[in-house]
Order: C-alpha cells, then structure tokens, then sequence
C-alpha cells in the first residue's frame, strides 16, 4: 500500500509541474503579443494620425488540462459466457512402415544414330554400250597427312560411231588425266596442278548428193587435240593479298597448229574505314599459229595480250545487298601492234522485299572475253584449224529479275536482260570446194562443206529466262526452266548457230538403295549459212535453217553393298537423228550400263 500511495503522488506532483509549466509559457506568449500589437498601434497611429484606442481586458486567457487516463489494452471481463482457455497437449504417435519402392535411374533419351558411311579414297566406273560405247572413270585421293593430300583422275569416253546415212568416219575418243596436289599451313594454303587429255573427233558432216563415192573414200575427216597443262593457286589468311592463280596450257591438233595461253590472277583486299575493298588484277595472253586459211597456203598467226584491275566493294544492310565496282583493261595485238582500252561496270543489287519468298535484283556489268582455239574446239570440235582468234568486248549486260520461293519447297527464278557484245563470235559452216574451182583447192579433210568456221560480230541480245525448282522432299526434287532469246546484228545476216529457245526438265528420285534420275532439254530452230551444191563458185550461199530438237534421258543406279554399285544410262531415248549441228546428225537411241566399285588404295 505504501508503494501505490508513493506512485500516485509522485504522478499528482508530475502533473501539477506540467501544468504550471504550460502556463507559464502562455502567459509569456500572450504578454509578448500584446506589447508587440501595443508597439505596432502606436507606430500605425503616429504615421497614420488616427489617434489613440483603449484596449480593456475583461477577463485573462486562463487555460486547464485535464488529467489523462491510460486505457488498459486488455480490459477485465466479468461476464458469465466467456470461458477460461484450456491449455492443449500434443502427443505424436510414430509407427515404422516398410517401404519396398525402388525408383528408377534417370536416363537421358537420345536420338538414333545412322550408322556411320565408310569412305573410301578410290574410285572406279566402267560401261559399255551401243554404238560400241566404252566409259571410264577413275578418282584416287592420297592423304599424306592432315595438310596434305594428292588427287588423280583418269576419264575416257569413246565411240566407234556407226550413225544411220553417215558415209565418213563418226567415231569419237576423249581422254585425260589430271593430279592435283594441295598443303594447307596455318595462314597458307596452296596447290599445284597438272594434266593431259587426247581428243579424236571426225569432220563426217559432208552435204549429201554433191561428191562421188570415189571422192568420199579419198576424204582424210581425222582430227586429232592435244592438250598440255600445269597450274597453281595459293591462298592467304589476314594479310592484303589474299591469293591468287597462275595457268600455263599448250594446246595442238594434228594439223601442226598450236596456241600457248597464260593466264595470271592475283587478289588483293584492303580496309577503307568500315568496309573491305576487293582488287582483282588479272594478266592475259593467248597466241598461236595455223598453218593456212581456208582458201589458200597462207599462214595465220596471231597473238594478244591484255591486263587490268578490278576494285570492288560490298555493301550490306538488313535487307540489301550491293556490290560497287569497275573494269579497267588494256587490250594489246601483239601481232598488228594495235592497242585499246576498255572500260566496264561491275554494279549489282539485291533487296529482300520479303525474307526468303521475294528478293528483287538488277545489275550491270561488262567483260573482256579472251578466246582461243581450244576454247573453240571444246565447243564445236568441228571447226577447221583455218580460223581467226580475236578477242570479244561484251560492253554491258543490264539484267533485272526477281527469285525466291512461291512455298517452302518451291522455288523460282524470274529474270530479263539486255546484252551488247562487240566481236561476239559464231559458227557458220564452211563452203566447200569443187573441181570447177580455178583458184588453189583446199584438198583436206575438213574442206568438204563438213566444217566451220568462226566469224564475228556486233550483236545486241534481249533475253527472258525463267526458272522453277520443287524440293518435294529429301528425297525427290524436279527443276523446270527455259530461256527466250532475241538477236539483232550488224553485219551477218543471222546470229549463226544461236538458237531463239533453250529450255530443260530434270528430276532426281532416291528410294533405300536405288536412286533415278531424268534430264530433257531442248534447243530451238537455229540459222546457218552454207554453199549451194553444185555450183562452180565457193562463194555461192544459202541460209537455211536447222530444226530445233528435242533430248530424253534417264539414269538408274542401284547400290549392291557399300562398295559396289551398278548404273543404267539411256539417252536420246526418243531415238531421233537430229541435227545437232548443220549436216551432223547424232547418235540415236543409246543405252549404256555398268558398275562402279569403291575401295582404298
């Protein structure tokens, strides 16, 4: 009780203080205002004249607080509803269970892997078929170490001929082999290659009804091609000059005519702020010798030389690709002392207008072609070795096109183009001589109507390609695409040979262990200029016109065990003799069948 009566009056006393200290300052507060109001009335009535005011206090500001009382935060309750909380008791109760789950091993699931091909680093193909057929191909590769390999190759294709109204010699026989050795350093690789090819080819085109059967049996129609090579190519890694190739062929017939052609292409590429600028420089040359003209026993030589550059630079965007750049070339015939520059453009563009469906391109560009007999005799290996070698000057070719795909699998190519070539070079077909010509005869085998020869000309060129390709799946694929051409030239008449439609169809199929394949192309109606039979002039001439052709053909294969294999090839299945070119029929129905075997080495 003492204590409690101690508390309380220690508590008044608190209180009693607080409160005299309240009022102590209110009344120090009040006292202070009113002398300032007093002060401020005093000032206002000096400057302003009013004169003075009596302030009566009627009663002093007294101000209380009332005692405070504390509310208890858990209040006594008295009532007899509310129960005392009993306190609860928790008891855990455990009991051993057997468990005989066992779980599983987690294993990851991973996919099927094919069993791994074996591959061999030789090969060997032979066939046979009509028209005495015989083909060969063999390839081995020799890897040295990882950085070093050597390839060689061997082919041989040949024909012993036997065309239905032919009445010369048409066999064919063409041969080469080739080796190729590479090593691959660190920031180098080059390479160095080589080869030898022997060709055999027979003028039998000779117009029908103009000689006897004595002057046919006289015609020598061999021909014969030899062909010489070697070559290199180097390439660098992080430096200026990237690369490059150097190229040596000789190349004769058996008529005594040769040509040397050199050819040397270095690369070079150099930094310009952001992007990469390209220089390809390129060095030329190509001469021979004939050992007369159609006509008479003069010589024919000739020789050319010409060099130039090529920047280039690329510039990419999200969508767009362009490609800036220019041709500059000096022309040089070494053999009449005549020289030229010429000038190209190098310009293409690209745009994705949407991504993988339809791309829009265009361009322009331009090249100096340098020809040379055995460029011509790969192509028509009927020309006579009688023919001017000159360079050709394609001076623009502007295209614009669109490609992409209609479908995931279906793919196109829509493309137009306008070309102006100068020298463009054609075949048209040898006069032939008779015995009412006076002037010196050419009495060679090639000199019967049953050659060609080369001529050119400026000739513009409008072209409208288009292309269409369907990936059905892995396993099948189909392609369709043709070409319309229109020609327009300055001196010849016709754009000799060139036909005005070139179209093609081929499909591939692969089922397990058979794979098929099919190829059909056609070539339309084509223009040629030859002599009038029976006239006493070799100048006597007359166009006519080749009709265009059409070429099926068809390839099985089928894989025996993982080295051998055994194919099945037919072609011109239709089994027409057309002209392929003028006065040359072609083989008909073909077939050819054999087997091709893979091992080591």
């Amino acid at each position: 009780m003492q204590t409690i009566q101690f508390n309380k009056q220690h508590t008044i006393a608190r209180y009693t203080m607080r409160k005299n200290l309240i009022l102590g300052a209110l009344f120090i507060f009040s006292g202070s205002y009113l002398i300032a109001q007093e002060k401020e009335t005093d000032t206002k009535e000096k400057e302003e004249g009013l004169g003075t005011e009596v302030v009566n206090v009627v009663k002093p500001y007294t101000p209380t607080i009332s005692d405070a009382n504390k509310i208890k935060e858990t209040p006594s309750l008295s009532d007899s509803i509310t129960t005392s909380k009993k306190d609860i008791q928790y008891n855990i109760f455990s009991v051993p269970v057997a468990s005989t789950f066992t779980p599983a091993k987690g294993k990851a699931t991973g996919l099927e892997k094919a069993a791994k091909e074996r591959l061999y680093n030789s090969y060997l193909s032979l066939g046979v078929g009509n028209y005495n057929t015989a083909k060969l191909d063999f390839y081995t590769s020799r890897d040295f170490s990882r950085d070093e390999s050597l390839d060689i190759m061997l082919n041989h294709h040949s024909s012993q001929g036997g065309i239905d109204e032919v009445f010369l010699d048409d066999k064919f026989y063409n041969t080469g082999l080739e080796a190729y050795y590479r090593k691959r350093d660190r920031y180098m690789s080059w390479g160095v290659n080589g080869g030898f090819k022997h060709q055999i080819y027979n003028w039998y085109g000779i117009p029908l009804n103009v000689y006897s059967e004595d002057e046919v049996n006289s015609i020598d129609e061999k021909q014969s091609y030899y062909t010489g090579f070697v070559g290199g190519n180097l390439e660098f890694e992080d430096s200026y000059f990237t690369g490059g190739e150097i190229y040596y062929r000789r190349f004769w017939d058996g008529f005594s005519s040769g040509e040397n052609r050199a050819v040397l292409k270095p690369k070079f590429q150099f930094p310009v702020g952001q992007e990469l600028v390209n220089l390809d420089v390129e060095i030329d040359y190509v001469g021979g010798s004939f050992d007369r003209t159609y006509t008479n026993e003069d010589e024919i030589n000739y020789s050319n030389l010409f060099g130039g550059f090529t920047p280039s630079i690329q510039i990419l965007s999200d969508n767009l690709v362009f490609n800036l750049g220019a041709s500059i070339f000096y022309n040089q015939d070494l053999e009449n002392s005549d020289g030229d520059f010429f000038f190209y453009p190098k310009v293409d563009v690209s745009y994705n207008v949407v991504a993988e469906y339809v791309t829009a391109y265009a361009g322009v560009n331009g090249e100096l072609q340098q020809n040379s007999y055995y460029n011509f005799a790969q192509e028509n290996p009927f020309v006579s070795p009688t023919i001017n070698v000159l360079p050709t000057d394609q001076k623009y070719n502007a295209f614009a096109g669109v490609k992409g795909r209609f479908l995931p699998n279906v793919g196109y190519n829509l493309k137009g183009s306008y070309k102006a070539t100068n020298n463009q070079y054609l075949y048209r077909s040898n006069s032939f001589f008779t015995i009412d010509d006076i002037d010196d005869i050419n009495t060679e085998g090639y000199a019967y109507g049953n050659s060609f020869g080369v001529v050119y000309d400026d000739i513009k060129t409008i072209s409208v390609f288009g292309e269409i390709n369907v990936d059905l799946n892995r396993d099948l694929t189909v392609g369709l695409n043709g070409e319309f051409l229109d020609y327009s030239t300055d001196n010849q008449e016709e754009a000799w040979n060139l036909p005005s439609l070139k179209a093609s169809l081929f499909g591939n199929y692969t089922i397990g262990k058979w794979s098929a394949g099919l190829h059909a192309f056609y070539i339309g109606e084509r223009k040629d200029y030859i002599g009038i039979p029976n006239q006493p002039s070799s100048t006597s001439r007359e166009i006519v016109n080749i009709d265009g052709y059409f070429d099926l053909n068809a390839n099985v294969d089928y894989s025996i065990t993982d080295q051998w294999s055994a194919f099945i090839k037919a072609s011109n299945i239709t089994g027409t003799q057309y002209d392929r070119l003028v006065n040359y029929p072609v083989q008909g129905f073909q077939i050819l069948a054999g087997a091709a075997y893979k091992f080591d080495l």
